[in-house]
């Protein structure tokens, strides 16, 4: 059997230039895992995120980070964890630290990660999304489980500017992908380079 090659869920992002409207740069090299606390385990899973992370867990849509990690509030009991500096050590700490307190499950491998940022952004976003992403209803901090143009996604909200991080089933970051170029295309979409 042929060796599987790995490719981005935004590899068309690469060849995208139309202008400076919405600027889009996807996050590659992160470990992405689902952690869920178990009944009855709350207060011993958030003792637990304290002493691995220095962190208190989000109670609600918010999310925290900390020396790359971060956590994001996605439903009651359930975050989705993120990592860009340990790789697969990761979700194995995740594992044996919370193992009893919390189910984790690994998908790194089924979500891509857009940061989209750029004057434009507000304008593009409400061509699809089904929330209102004002400053003063999602502000900085905020996490959202929604769909837009009818795909389901999570977003967080990095900064004012806006800066805001979108995670796409990799199976539809083509659609949504789609999307965005035509819903950025009056203003402009461009690509922006991960720093190394």
């Amino acid at each position: 059997m042929p060796d599987l090659v790995s490719e981005s869920a935004f590899a068309r992002l690469r060849s995208t230039v139309s202008g400076d409207g919405v600027v889009a740069m996807e996050r590659v090299g992160l470990t992405i895992a689902t952690v869920m606390v178990r009944r009855g385990k709350w207060a011993e899973l958030s003792g637990a995120f304290r002493n691995l992370f220095g962190i208190e867990l989000p109670t609600g849509a918010t999310w925290v980070a900390k020396d790359g990690v971060a956590f994001l509030g996605t439903g009651p009991g359930k975050w989705l964890a993120m990592d860009d500096k340990h790789g697969t050590a990761f979700v194995q700490t995740l594992e044996t630290k919370l193992q009893g307190l919390a189910s984790v499950v690994e998908q790194s491998g089924g979500l891509g990660v857009l940061r989209l940022a750029g004057p434009a952004l507000p304008e593009t976003l409400e061509k699809g999304v089904q929330i209102d992403l004002a400053p003063g209803a999602f502000p900085v901090g905020s996490v959202a489980v929604t769909s837009i143009a009818h795909i389901g996604v999570t977003l967080w909200k990095v900064d004012a500017a806006p800066t805001i991080e979108i995670a796409v089933a990799r199976s539809l970051a083509g659609s949504f992908f789609h999307w965005l170029e035509l819903s950025a295309s009056a203003h402009g979409l461009s690509k922006q380079h991960r720093p190394d």
